[in-house]
């Protein structure tokens, strides 16, 4: 399959390969307390940023709206024939929260893996109790699957439940 353009167009966001550039402004938004209540870190988020644009089974596209750097989604495939899909996982500063940032990004993305990467299945996996972002995948298509329990630790060092969501190609909201 082909890699990502250097750049996706939605209707508000436009997505790019991260870059070193970006890494003080995504680290910024990882530390805001309402990213890092879902998206726990180290004590260097920098250094995870860098990480997450080194690795290169994952595909760590920085979200721009007017020109400045709100968040990343990123992607992964599992390429076994027999199991092939797309994973996503997204994350942005609260002050675009609400504005419908996350459905363009999330759309935007799932248009290029569907149309452009080929897949037929793409897999998301919110906290369970993380409503806005449920909602914020259904309004591009993605379905809940089901409960996985006790699926990731929390800030608190609980473990919390999360939900699987799917979304099949037929199934895009464009």
């Amino acid at each position: 399959m082909s890699a990502v353009p250097e750049v996706l167009h939605g209707r508000v966001v436009t997505l790019r390969p991260a870059t070193e550039e970006d890494v003080p402004a995504l680290a910024a938004v990882r530390s805001t307390p309402e990213v890092l209540a879902r998206w726990r870190g180290g004590d260097d988020l920098a250094a995870e940023v860098r990480d997450a644009i080194a690795d290169e089974g994952l595909h760590y596209l920085a979200v721009r709206v007017d020109g400045r750097v709100v968040g990343a989604i990123q992607w992964a495939a599992e390429e076994d024939p027999e199991y092939r899909h797309a994973s996503l996982d997204i994350f942005l500063d609260p002050s675009v929260h609400g504005r419908g940032v996350g459905t363009d990004a999330v759309r935007t993305l799932a248009v290029h893996l569907v149309d452009h990467e080929g897949f037929h299945r793409l897999v998301i996996d919110p906290a369970a109790d993380n409503a806005a972002a449920i909602r914020c995948y259904a309004k591009v298509g993605f379905q809940p699957v089901g409960i996985m329990r006790q699926y990731e630790r929390g800030a608190d060092g609980t473990w919390h439940d999360g939900l699987l969501m799917d979304l099949l190609a037929a199934e895009l909201v464009r």
